[in-house]
């Protein structure tokens, strides 16, 4: 079948379609990971986009059950240069396509995702829609420039648990910790599990104040989808657990709410940080690490003695990563998770861990 994929500034190109037959519209931005295509589509912070893997490739080792970061897929949408129909791994269960078409998420092959991906880095991140369909049609375009803006959307709400509940092994003796989720990876319940925590997550607008009631050792705040400014319930969340000096941890929106409790601004940037190839610089120790990013969003401010900024983003010198002085708060722009991506960052749920020892002692 036939695909189109249409965008806001006017661009059209022609492909072919391997997901459902069906129409969406979303943002389009790039990820330029080589591996990792179920963790990426699979994970919350993607909804609402139409993804563009720059990797040429896509769909040679097919779907494993064990690589979901959610419990279906996220992204509103698939672009890629070419699908692979035949996949060859021992743990594949279904192709790309079938997987896609299982969740009814669209998908389009055949594109020149370098010339896709050259126009989002020059204009910016912007609507987008795949359309399947024979023929082209002047509507395809109206319904992609009448399409939201990713700025003023919060889609925390939308893919928030609907109930609280438990997660890993719980110890009377581990630490107890409030997982607030913002569209959380599995991976990072996995590594906060494995750091020691007995691990508690909880639906977006949960009240803090109960939290505290129930006596809990920390608070984490989790990665998450859209523009972080309308969450006013979250970064009252973050004040309330900064008052009670409460360790506090938060990953990609998670850190853009601790940064805006904190007083910050944030912005959008222009076309975000998604991939696993970023070099961050710890200011701290002055060492280097590559991270895995996904965000579209980022903190605006100025390193104080009362507000270090802890990393820096060496491809634009963004925010990476902030403390406070005086509180048990760490916050960091990047997955340390990884899935996919480098595993040069994992230490910060062991660090998180130490930390709530310190505050506990």
């Amino acid at each position: 079948m036939q695909a189109f994929l249409v965008l806001a500034n006017g661009t059209v190109m022609k492909g072919r379609s391997f997901g459902a037959n069906k129409n969406s519209i979303g943002e389009v931005v790039f990820n330029t990971s080589m591996a990792g295509y179920q963790e990426i589509i699979t994970d919350p912070s993607y909804k609402g986009q139409l993804v563009t893997l720059t990797y040429p490739m896509i769909g040679n080792y097919g779907i494993n059950p064990d690589d979901m970061e959610s419990d279906k897929i996220q992204a509103s949408g698939l672009i890629v240069k070419e699908y692979v129909k035949r996949p060859s791994n021992f743990q594949s269960k279904e192709t790309l396509s079938e997987f896609l078409i299982r969740f009814g998420v669209p998908a389009i092959e055949g594109i020149d995702t370098r010339k896709l991906t050259r126009i989002i880095r020059n204009s910016g991140a912007m609507s987008c829609g795949i359309f399947i369909s024979e023929t082209y049609e002047d509507s395809f375009l109206e319904a992609v420039k009448n399409a939201p803006s990713m700025e003023g959307q919060d889609l925390a709400q939308v893919v928030t648990c609907e109930k609280p509940y438990v997660f890993g092994a719980h110890s009377p003796s581990k630490f107890k910790l409030a997982v607030y989720d913002y569209g959380i990876k599995r991976n990072i319940l996995k590594l906060l599990d494995a750091a020691g925590f007995n691990v508690h997550v909880f639906p977006a607008k949960t009240k803090a104040e109960d939290l505290l009631k129930e006596g809990f050792d920390a608070f984490f705040l989790s990665n998450g989808p859209g523009d972080p400014a309308p969450l006013d319930y979250a970064i009252s969340s973050a004040k309330t657990i900064m008052d009670a000096k409460k360790p506090l941890f938060g990953i990609c929106l998670g850190h853009q709410i601790i940064g805006l409790a904190l007083g910050k601004k944030t912005a959008k940037l222009k076309f975000g940080h998604r991939g696993g190839n970023h070099p961050v610089r710890n200011e701290e120790t002055g060492k280097i690490e590559i991270t895995s990013q996904n965000h579209g969003f980022h903190v605006l401010g100025e390193s104080t003695s009362e507000m270090p900024i802890t990393r820096i983003n060496l491809f634009d010198h963004t925010v990476a990563g902030l403390k406070t002085k005086g509180l048990p708060v760490m916050a960091v722009q990047y997955h340390p998770e990884a899935c996919p991506g480098p595993h040069d960052s994992a230490y910060h749920f062991q660090e998180f861990y130490t930390m709530v020892e310190s505050s506990k002692s």
